[in-house]
């Protein structure tokens, strides 16, 4: 009895052991489970704070730049300086001085000043472009020759920084361009109401300029459209009809293996190998037009190629084989049953994968700057063989000049860009949504 009493005792105490063993590795893995989830929280807490904080430092800085302040003169379109000869030929009125205009209209407000330096000095408080606004305006409208109109016009990027605040007059006056006559001018206008921010209509319609003032970014969304129409047209027919053709008809051996891994290894080649194959067989061997929307767009195609037939390949691998047989058992023929079935219903994830690859190539610089899409084009190009730059490049341009101005529009460009990759990717996810389907 003793010795059954101790070896009940001695087991229990061996499954008291097991029992407070098993107990203690529950707790610890629920404890690793507790930091694993906690470092994971961690890790999406830090990068949405890096998220955000890259997009409110860079619209802290841009947002500014769709405001742009304006000058408000009495100006008298005089028509001895517009039309001495009263023929309103619209080729005599295109090419009058009407810069001389502008200048004595402010002139006229400020009369004490008297010395040729001063007088040039208060003339740039009004910005170089605003003989084409004073041009523009008689254009569409000769009637006000021989008037004197009341016009705003774009202030100098100097007066617009002093107005926005980039720079105030507590600094010292060898610290800054605006000179306290500047700032003393600039008083009396705003003391007669003749300074007023108003939306940037100029931003959004015009191409870029030396001038940050004048500078827009309307021709660089035009020259990223031509390039996206032609990346779009080449790439999707082509990735397309690839994927179709190794995913359902290709024979599986080792070139198509090597097809396959060569595809992939393509998606991960630096963008700028790419930009170097365009420059050595689209410029230098066919001699194709430098910064031309359709070299930036075969260039382009060329790297979004892999993305597409991966997406697609993955899309149509998606689609059940229960899809397949029943259209091959109704007498459907093979490529009847992919034309007719699987690739109907792989079309939303086709799409979501184009649209995300597209705007890959929105956003890309480096293979545009070498086949010389970094060109100063102030002109909005017509079409696809027409030179432009398209925004990336644009922001990359801005973002090396100098000018306080500058850094604004830099950062209004970014903004811009970024609102236009939102959409794509928002479009993608929408189209997965609206059309995915639960097999």
């Amino acid at each position: 009895m003793t010795d059954m009493s101790q070896s009940e005792s001695v087991s229990g105490q061996s499954k008291s052991v097991a029992d407070a063993e098993r107990t203690r590795k529950v707790k610890k893995r629920y404890a690793a489970e507790r930091r694993f989830k906690f470092y994971g929280l961690l890790a999406i807490a830090l990068a949405l704070g890096a998220l955000t904080w890259l997009v409110v430092s860079i619209t802290a800085q841009g947002y500014t730049a769709f405001v742009q302040t304006k000058v408000e003169l009495n100006v008298y379109f005089d028509p001895q300086v517009i039309d001495p000869d009263g023929n309103r030929d619209a080729k005599i009125l295109s090419k009058a001085n009407y810069a001389a205009l502008y200048r004595k209209a402010i002139r006229q407000q400020f009369v004490d000043v008297k010395s040729r330096r001063d007088r040039r000095d208060l003339a740039r408080l009004v910005s170089s472009g605003a003989d084409l606004e004073l041009r523009r305006m008689v254009l569409s409208d000769p009637s006000v020759i021989g008037k004197r109109v009341k016009v705003w016009l774009t202030a100098s990027d100097e007066v617009d920084q002093f107005h926005k605040g980039a720079f105030t007059r507590d600094l010292p006056e060898a610290q800054r361009q605006f000179k306290d006559k500047h700032i003393g001018w600039y008083d009396e206008l705003v003391k007669n109401g003749q300074i007023e921010a108003k939306f940037n209509t100029t931003l959004f319609t015009s191409g870029t300029s030396r001038e940050p003032e004048l500078a827009g970014i309307w021709g660089a969304i035009v020259g990223s459209f031509w390039t996206m129409m032609v990346t779009l047209l080449i790439s999707f027919p082509i990735g397309v009809s690839t994927a179709v053709y190794l995913q359902e008809f290709a024979p599986k051996n080792r070139w198509t293996d090597l097809i396959e891994v060569n595809i992939n290894n393509l998606a991960a080649v630096p963008s700028i190998v790419f930009g170097l194959l365009g420059l050595a067989v689209f410029l230098n061997f066919f001699g194709l037009p430098r910064s031309a929307p359709l070299v930036g767009g075969l260039v382009l195609a060329l790297m979004t190629l892999p993305t597409i037939i991966i997406a697609t390949r993955a899309a149509l691998s998606a689609v059940p084989p229960s899809i397949r047989e029943a259209a091959l058992g109704v007498g459907a023929s093979k490529q009847q049953m992919v034309m007719h079935h699987v690739l109907p219903l792989a079309l939303p994830g086709i799409m979501t994968g184009t649209i995300i690859g597209m705007a890959q190539a929105l956003g890309e610089t480096a293979p545009l700057l070498m086949i010389g899409m970094v060109a100063f084009i102030v002109d909005i190009p017509g079409g696809p063989m027409s030179a432009s730059t398209v925004l990336p490049v644009q922001i990359f341009l801005w973002s090396d000049l100098p000018e306080r101005a500058f850094v604004e529009r830099t950062s209004a460009a970014i903004l811009v860009l970024l609102a236009f990759l939102i959409v794509m990717n928002f479009i993608a996810v929408l189209l997965r949504k609206r059309f995915e389907r639960r097999w």
